[in-house]
């Protein structure tokens, strides 16, 4: 399925000053994910208070089946929103311990800037790592990546999923990629920015924050992590990949 969605038609369209902007949002994942690519021009603006909520890459009910409106709603409109939110608040505050040069909260800051930061950055790849048109088999520059990393499409599923399924409490799936080695790795991240791996860009999410699948799946996160791939957005991993691999 690879570049052939309305969605990925969308993609080529980004600039590479935009990718490399994004590249700089995903720094403030508390040094724990380098960097990540895309085309989330709206995560990027910056006003003098701070960063702005993306909107969804498609309709809230454009993903029935397998999550709905009212789960995206919320999750989207709610949840990230509150990441954006507490985002700004926490350069605002580290702003005003530059000027009054009071530094007694740094640490409670400093872990707020690593929670609110990562959340944003990784639900802003999240949204697009998921596509209506998704699902299917990789092709191209995405099916060579995963074997060549993972042996396998097949057995990047089967790890992808079951890393995922592992996250304790709240977490994260990520596929990321790795510049050291020069491959695609797999990281179950706990919260939003623990059990994170120094200098990987992430790529390719899906959440497993109870809010993300509650309220459709109950206490059911297998059955949610393994209708994923149902909606997987390969085309989006596609460009993903050019951006960190030329």
């Amino acid at each position: 399925m690879e570049a052939t969605s309305p969605e990925a038609a969308n993609l080529t369209g980004v600039g590479r000053r935009d990718a490399l902007k994004l590249l700089g949002l995903s720094s403030l994942a508390g040094g724990l994910f380098g960097g990540a690519s895309g085309i989330f021009d709206a995560a990027l603006a910056h006003s003098t208070q701070g960063y702005s909520l993306p909107p969804l890459p498609y309709d809230k009910t454009a993903l029935t089946g397998f999550l709905s409106a009212e789960i995206l709603e919320i999750h989207h409109d709610k949840h990230h929103a509150g990441y954006v939110k507490g985002l700004t608040d926490t350069l605002d505050a580290l702003a005003e311990a530059r000027t009054t040069g009071d530094y007694g909260a740094i640490k409670s800051l400093s872990r707020a800037l690593a929670f609110h930061g990562s959340g944003h950055v990784l639900h802003s790849i999240y949204w697009s790592s998921m596509s209506p048109h998704g699902g299917g088999e990789p092709t191209g520059v995405v099916k060579e990546h995963l074997e060549t990393s993972f042996g396998s499409v097949d057995a990047f599923r089967k790890h992808f999923a079951a890393a995922t399924k592992s996250a304790e409490a709240s977490g994260w799936g990520i596929l990321a990629w790795e510049p050291l080695g020069n491959r695609l790795v797999i990281l179950a991240a706990e919260s939003h920015q623990q059990m994170g791996f120094q200098g990987v860009s992430p790529l390719l999410v899906c959440d497993v924050w109870e809010h993300a699948y509650y309220l459709q799946y109950q206490n059911r996160r297998a059955d949610y992590v393994d209708k994923f791939f149902d909606v997987i957005n390969w085309d989006f991993l596609a460009l993903q990949l050019k951006m960190v691999h030329g």
